[in-house]
Formats: C-alpha cells, structure tokens, sequence
C-alpha cells in the first residue's frame, strides 16, 4: 500500500500545481484529439466556412484591386491629358472602392475567427470544469480504497475472483487519474494558447478597422480630386493644361523662393541665436492640433502624383483651423494669391524652412520674427474657396519641410 499512498500523494500535488498555476506540458497526441474533436462540431465547421468563404472573396477583390492599380500606372505613363487624368481618377476611385470592400470583408473574417475562438475556449472551459469534478471523484475513491488493507479487501470479498476484481479496479481508477490529468494539462495549455490567439486577432480587428477609415477618406480625396477636376476645367483641355502650368509654376516659384531666401537672410536668422530661442533640429509641436495625415510624402496614392509630386504631408485640419509655428522662426515669405494657391515660408536654424499651403487667411507679415506656437494663419483647402488653389482634395493643411531647400519628409521632424 505504500507505493499506492505515493501514487495518490503525487496525483494530489500534481492536481494543486495544475488547478493554481499556468504551467502546462503539452502531450501532443491528446492535444491532436482534442483539436480533432473541435474540429469536428458542427457549430466551429459553420463557423469555419464562413471564414474561408470571406477569404476567398478577399483573394477574388485583391486581385481586381492589383488589376486597376496596372491600369492606373498605364494612364500614368501616358502623356498629362484632362481625359488620361480623369480615366486615372475614375480607375483610382473603382481601386480604393475594392479595398473598402476587402477591409471591410477583412474586419468580417477577424470577427467570425473571434468567435470561433470564443466558442471553442468555452467548450474547452466547460470540459475543464467536467475533468476536475471527474479527477477529484477518482481521488477520493482512491483515497477511500487506501484505508482498506489487501487482508481486508480479501476478507470482504466472498471470493478470490472478486478480490482481484476489485484490485484491477483500483488500477484502473489510477490509470483514469492519470488520463484525466493528461487531459487537463492539454486543455489548459489549449485554451492558453487560444486567449493568445484572440488578443492577436483583437489587435488584428483594431488594424482592419483603422485601414476602413483611412481607405474611406481615400475614397471622398479620389471623388473630390475627381469633381474639382471637372469643376475647374469644365471639361476643357486647355484649361486643364493652364490649370497644370499654372500649379507647376507656383511649386517651382516655391523651391526659388525657399534656395534664395535661405543665402539672402542667413543674418537674420543669425538673431534667432542671438535672441536664445530655441534652435534645434527638430520641431518642438505640429503645426496644427491635429496629428492624423491624409496623405503622406511623396505618397504614392496621392490623386495627382503623375501631374506633380508630393512633397509635403498632409494634415487634417478643419477650414479655418489655427496653425502653429512649430518651432521659432523668420517669416521669409506670405502670399495671398486671392483665390489661388497661398503660402506661407519660415526659414528657422540649422538650414531648415517650412511651407505652410492652402492657407485661408495669413496673421503674419514678411521679415519679422515668430516663436514657437505663435499663431500665423488659417488652414484652408475647401476646393473654391480663398487660398485653396485649382488642385485640392478639401479642407486640410499642406505642410512641408525643406533642409538646404531640398523637401525632405516632415514627419522625422515633428515630435
């Protein structure tokens, strides 16, 4: 009976450790089993189709995507028509179009792996719960046969056969302990991994739903890209290649502004030194109180990246939204273009300046001095309104960073 007492004492301290710790150590053919028999359910197979069902639509929606973006690079190579622009446009909308769809049906697919998770970690939970009742029942057998001696068992069996009858049961309640253990083991470790699972599924979900909002807004810049096109041009050709010189020249009148005012008030910007404010390499705040960016340096989904480049990030911003100087500064350059493109140049320390676009109103006057957080415009951008210019996808501030007034990516200055 001693080797039968270590038995049940090494049942009971392996029940303690499985029943208050996590640790586990999976037995790979019960985990084989109990996957199998999830597998199996009726509810986790419907579940199951369902998803592959979202991923095969997800495959047929990536691939028309990958087909528009061919025709979109097509018109991009051929030469800058107001017809091309709007067939590229028209092709761009149907492209981000598809991939609110994917997103869409990506969130779909994440939801219903959730609740298959869900799902089979509660079954796996329950059955838990059924295996420690079942364990503590077969320990207390045990623990009731090992008060008996083997002379007493014989004595109250009326036969030797009933004696070895009920030795062979107490066998086989320990071998039922340690099956029910192996079988808890690999549930807990089962359901572990499972809750790992769904937090990574979680974060999955909080991606999927960020793109949506990013593709949607993608969406209303491509629609409004495409009817201020129209709306500018009324369908005419000429205007449209007026339209092009005329924003072509006023971004070249930006770069020869920026190269020539930097050499001509290197001085001035000497005072900032001189003053003790802050001169850094970096901003100390962005220029609005925003932080989202709709569309990013040289972004390569910008509606009108084949026409000119984008070198600058911009901000979502409200019309009429306050902007901020980001660090201190001199002020180089404003101009009100009435109901063209206006601007605002700072030129700080350390060779850098900042273009400040679309701006509906100007606060500050050129050759004097501005620290940071000072208020010096408006934020504009509505399509035909002051300061927006021809090409504008809506309210928004265009802001751009030049070092030796070469445009370099803004967001590795911000803080």
């Amino acid at each position: 009976m001693k080797k039968q007492n270590k038995v049940k004492i090494f049942l009971i301290l392996g029940l303690f450790i499985l029943l208050s710790s996590s640790f586990v150590i999976a037995a790979d053919n019960e985990n084989a089993n109990i996957n199998a028999e999830i597998s199996d359910n009726p509810e986790v197979q419907k579940l199951n189709q369902q998803i592959q069902e979202k991923k095969d639509k997800i495959d047929s929606l990536k691939k028309a995507a990958a087909e528009y973006a061919q025709k979109i690079e097509e018109y991009g190579a051929v030469s800058k028509t107001l017809k091309n622009q709007l067939g590229m446009l028209d092709n761009q909308i149907v492209k981000v179009q598809l991939d609110v769809t994917t997103t869409q049906l990506q969130i779909d697919q994440t939801k219903l792996e959730i609740d298959s998770l869900d799902y089979q970690i509660s079954k796996r939970e329950k059955e838990i719960d059924v295996q420690k009742t079942n364990l503590l029942e077969y320990i207390k057998t045990l623990d009731k046969s090992d008060r008996q001696s083997y002379l007493e068992i014989l004595i109250l069996n009326n036969s030797f056969a009933e004696f070895f009858n009920q030795l062979s049961y107490l066998e086989q309640i320990q071998s039922d302990i340690k099956n029910s253990v192996d079988r808890l083991i690999v549930l807990k470790e089962s359901v572990e991994i499972q809750k790992a699972d769904k937090e990574r599924q979680k974060l999955e979900l909080e991606k999927y739903k960020l793109a949506l909002e990013t593709n949607n807004e993608k969406l209303k810049d491509e629609m409004q890209a495409k009817e201020t096109l129209a709306l500018e041009t009324k369908s005419s050709e000429s205007a449209f290649k007026r339209l092009l010189a005329q924003a072509k020249a006023e971004q070249q009148e930006v770069n020869s502004d920026i190269l020539d005012l930097q050499l001509r008030v290197k001085e001035k910007v000497e005072k900032i030194k001189k003053a003790g404010t802050n001169a850094s390499d970096t901003f100390v705040e962005w220029p609005v109180e925003s932080r989202v960016v709709t569309a990013s340096f040289h972004d390569p989904d910008y509606p009108f990246r084949y026409l000119f480049e984008h070198p600058a990030i911009d901000i979502r911003a409200k019309q009429g939204t306050k902007i901020y100087a980001p660090a201190d500064g001199y002020v180089a350059r404003v101009k009100d273009a009435g109901m063209g493109y206006s601007y605002i140049i700072l030129i700080h320390d350390n060779q850098l300046s900042t273009v400040y676009g679309h701006v509906s109103a100007i606060y500050v006057h050129e050759d004097s001095y501005v620290n940071a957080g000072d208020v010096i415009g408006l934020s504009g951008g509505m399509p035909g309104t002051r300061g927006a210019g021809p090409f504008t996808l809506g309210p928004h501030l265009h802001f751009e960073v030049r070092l030796n007034g070469i445009p370099v990516n803004p967001l590795e200055y911000l803080p």
